[in-house]
């Protein structure tokens, strides 16, 4: 059987990350693509943001925007899709508590406690890039409850997943047992993975990449 295509083959497309997830969206829906990691500094951009009083969704455009803008320096006749995404959850006095991926198993612990009971959101950005300039971005806003789960279910859950929570900024894959944390889920599945899809989509379309 002859495959058919949805996609044209000009431009190329390139998706500037090394996250499986973020790829598996991509080629879940059918999009021929290169996967190239972009050396982007994230703990220094982050920093820098956090320190000159940057909200979030302004950091994680910065992130993704770093991380399309170098990878398209190198592809100027491509589009270049870069990506990110940040875990924002209120502390106790109610200001918004940036998370980064755990380093170890206890950082992942200290996470999912402090998650644990409450709403948070993950800020989801993504930009395109192609020949020298910002074509398109977005961002999305996946609303996230975690139930009041208990210590027996928090270390059963850990010692399931093992050190695959520590490749997400909340220490939960929804996509595995870790949707069995949750209370609540609001938003577009695939943003909640870190590539909102849909928008994605249909900004393609517009811009010839895929067919109408």
């Amino acid at each position: 059987m002859t495959a058919v295509r949805l996609q044209r083959e000009d431009p190329p497309l390139i998706l500037a990350t090394a996250s499986s997830a973020r790829q598996a969206v991509l080629r879940g829906a059918g999009l021929a693509f290169t996967a190239v990691a972009a050396a982007v500094d994230e703990a220094a951009i982050k920093a820098s943001a956090q320190a000159e009083g940057i909200p979030p969704e302004d950091a994680a455009m910065l992130l993704a925007e770093a991380k399309a803008q170098r990878i398209a320096r190198r592809h100027p006749e491509a589009l270049v899709i870069g990506a990110d995404q940040m875990l924002v959850c209120p502390d106790e006095a109610g200001r918004p508590r940036w998370f980064d991926k755990p380093a170890d198993m206890a950082g992942a612990r200290a996470h999912l406690r402090a998650l644990r009971g409450r709403t948070h959101e993950l800020v989801s950005a993504v930009v395109c890039w192609r020949r020298g300039a910002r074509v398109w971005q977005h961002l999305a806003r996946p609303r996230l409850t975690m139930r009041a789960f208990g210590d027996e279910f928090l270390e059963a859950y850990l010692a399931a997943e093992g050190e695959a929570v520590l490749s997400s900024v909340g220490a939960y894959r929804l996509e595995g047992p870790g949707v069995q944390l949750f209370a609540r889920v609001e938003g577009e599945h695939s943003a909640i993975l870190g590539l909102p899809l849909l928008p994605l989509l249909d900004f393609l379309r517009g811009h010839g990449v895929l067919l109408r």
